[in-house]
């Protein structure tokens, strides 16, 4: 959500921040509607004003016996009690379809955002590690011996359709341990909360996030009105929704394993083989909740956050800042983290870490009161995946494919499969 103060102060600034998305200027569309809303407003208190002066005199009329003068001022109240009705429901009409253009804006990027269409544009900031050199040609996960009797497609289609998969076994224990890996370093090094939520949530949940109203075909509904979170990013940021907070409770970072459910409706015919792009899947994901002054330090904080994942698990990566073409509309600025696949030859997104700025916020009506006193504040808001659990799965099991077909597993997981260090070719942990 946007400030309609700021807009009305530079317009131009607003039009080149959308520029910098890729976007048409509409800073006149929303000044016109403010100015005829506001028309109204005052017309409103005007008649109003006016509805209430006639009143008074009527009355004085009426005891002084002026019988003619008190229908005349009866009247005029009438008329302007219409007048005033018929200006409110205007008011409120035009601020219904304010709302709506700002709510389907997207956030406007910091001015250190590339410019650019999409993906091709994005700017690598740093890389870690080094892709392994194989002796032999590196298998998709859904190929490797050792993965295929864990994963199972045929029988989740048969239950659900595509884009679905069964896991089991050696590989389920994991995909398991990854995420209780996850969730152990992000509480006891990187000083988050663990938190556990609902997937299902209300619409105003939804919209206080931003996937709603603009983006409601990516996520599913269930007859009852609720909606399954496409990530805990929901859930874990409205928290504070319409809640005043007091600074010191700030910072507040929360982190959250769960499963995930997106529609994938812009996403015909990509990633159909495997398990890269699924409708059901588990992320552990990452929120902050901070002041104004905070929020591009803790973006930098959470981005070392979940890089320290791959690193933990010695899986080159790279980092990328995104271009304004190709960011998320509830971004001002996001880092991608794109894990090296070798099964494709190519680094694939694992996690973005996002800065929202106040943009949340203001839909969730979530402030502070500062630390100095004074008027309260929106907090800014943060989220960044910590990481995709399935996706970590497949550069795990690709990355340490062997060419018997077995899998060398990080050591960092070993605790977590009971020492543990290998999936065999059979599928089972050795």
């Amino acid at each position: 959500m946007h400030d309609i103060r700021a807009i009305r102060e530079n317009p131009a600034a607003f039009d080149a921040a959308l520029a910098l998305r890729n976007l048409p200027p509409v800073s006149s569309e929303i000044l016109s509607l403010d100015a005829d809303r506001r028309a109204r407003i005052a017309a409103a208190e005007a008649a109003q004003a006016e509805q209430n002066k006639a009143s008074k005199e009527a009355g004085a009329a009426k005891g002084r016996g002026d019988e003619a003068e008190f229908q005349r001022l009866r009247e005029l109240v009438t008329a302007k009690k219409d007048e005033t009705g018929q200006m409110q429901a205007e008011a409120a009409a035009l601020d219904a379809r304010l709302r709506d253009l700002l709510l389907g804006l997207p956030n406007l990027p910091l001015d250190s955002v590339p410019p650019g269409a999409d993906e091709n544009d994005n700017v690598e900031i740093r890389r870690w590690g080094a892709p392994r050199a194989f002796d032999f040609t590196p298998r998709e996960h859904y190929e490797i011996e050792g993965a295929r009797p864990g994963m199972d497609f045929e029988t989740a289609a048969k239950l659900s359709g595509s884009r679905f998969v069964l896991l089991s076994g050696g590989v389920a224990r994991i995909h398991r341990a990854l995420a209780q890996f996850m969730l152990d370093l992000h509480t006891l090094e990187h000083d988050l909360t663990e938190t556990w939520t609902p997937v299902l949530v209300l619409s105003e949940m939804m919209e206080g996030t931003g996937q709603l109203p603009k983006f409601g075909e990516d996520s599913y509904q269930t007859r009852e009105g609720w909606w399954l979170i496409p990530t805990a990013e929901v859930t874990l940021t409205n928290i504070v929704n319409g809640s005043l907070i007091e600074h010191d409770y700030l910072p507040r970072r929360y982190v959250a394993h769960s499963q995930c459910f997106r529609s994938e409706a812009g996403s015909a015919g990509r990633d159909t083989a495997g398990m890269l792009r699924q409708h059901q899947f588990e992320k552990v994901e990452m929120v902050s909740i901070t002041d104004a002054a905070s929020g591009v330090a803790e973006h930098a904080r959470m981005t070392r956050c979940a890089e320290t994942v791959l690193e933990r698990l010695g899986l080159p990566y790279r980092t990328m800042v995104l271009c304004g073409g190709d960011m998320g509309f509830g971004a001002r600025i996001t880092h991608d983290l794109e894990v090296w696949l070798p099964g494709q030859g190519k680094y694939r997104e694992i996690s973005s870490v996002s800065y929202c700025g106040d943009f949340q916020a203001r839909r969730m009506n979530a402030r502070y009161r500062p630390e100095a006193g004074g008027k309260p504040e929106f907090v800014h808001t943060l989220n960044g995946s910590g990481l995709a659990v399935g996706r970590t799965l497949i550069a795990v099991l690709e990355n340490g494919q062997q060419e018997d077909g077995s899998v060398i597993l990080p050591e960092a997981l070993h605790p977590y499969l009971g020492g543990r260090t290998r999936l065999g070719a059979d599928g089972r942990l050795a």
